[in-house]
């Protein structure tokens, strides 16, 4: 599968349409996806042959119920195979190849993210924006306060806001330490910018609709006073698939 998903960079539709256009998609070669269970885990297969990788693993999940979302993801390619339709296929390659060689690195970038979350940093003006942001985002800071013990500061506008230590420890803890669930609450943070909304995702606190609302409350504000971005538009959507399949990773890893 290596020539499938090798250097696919899913995050931008448009650049990834035009890439499309400049590239054949392979045709679809198997008859059926299936998952089943095996020695090393539960494996999504074609024709009852394992996928592998990019870098050559097994594309084995902890779950049978995950196995089986992947090998619905194939199940569902026609004529040919579009990586760019196959966001758990995408994630699952990226924490089989990537996460368990570099966990360590991938905990401490979402310790980054925290230090200067998304959710810290409010508007002054205008009013109503100011009781959206604190409508959305004031009650995951309040979970992390109560459930995590972490108590973050606020600020305006861009200024950069020290946070305890206390807090940035505290909410550290609840970083994942299995590799999937690392991914996913990997993944949840780049694509929102908030550290806080994968972990409340990760801790059932909000659903992967919330998370997503709450991470796009300024970019919505800002449509609705200039119109809406087609284009913008887009990339969310794509992106918002995205974080959809981190979520069904959190849900069916257990």
């Amino acid at each position: 599968m290596r020539e499938l998903f090798e250097n696919t960079q899913p995050h931008d539709p448009v650049e990834a349409a035009g890439r499309d256009l400049r590239r054949v998609l392979r045709r679809r070669f198997y008859q059926r996806a299936t998952a089943a269970s095996a020695a090393d885990g539960h494996v999504a297969c074609l024709d009852g042959a394992p996928i592998r990788t990019p870098a050559g693993h097994v594309l084995a999940a902890p779950t049978l119920a995950l196995a089986e979302a992947i090998a619905a993801e194939w199940e569902a390619q026609r004529d040919v195979i579009d990586p760019a339709n196959m966001p758990l296929t995408r994630l699952a390659n990226a924490i089989i190849d990537g996460v368990a060689h570099a966990a360590r690195a991938i905990a401490a970038e979402i310790e980054k993210y925290l230090a200067s979350d998304l959710l810290f940093y409010r508007v002054s003006t205008p009013q109503e924006l100011c009781a959206r942001q604190a409508r959305h985002w004031d009650p995951i800071l309040a979970w992390a306060r109560e459930a995590l013990g972490a108590d973050f500061r606020l600020g305006e506008g861009v200024a950069y806001v020290s946070q305890p230590a206390t807090a940035l420890a505290a909410a550290a803890a609840a970083i994942p330490n299995d590799d999937w669930r690392l991914g996913a609450v990997h993944a949840v943070t780049t694509l929102t910018g908030s550290a806080l909304l994968a972990l409340a995702l990760a801790c059932g606190r909000v659903s992967a609709e919330e998370a997503w609302q709450a991470a796009h409350v300024d970019e919505d504000w800002n449509m609705e006073q200039w119109g809406r971005d087609e284009i913008a538009l887009a990339r969310r959507a794509f992106r918002g698939a995205e974080l959809q399949a981190a979520a069904t990773v959190l849900k069916m890893q257990v």
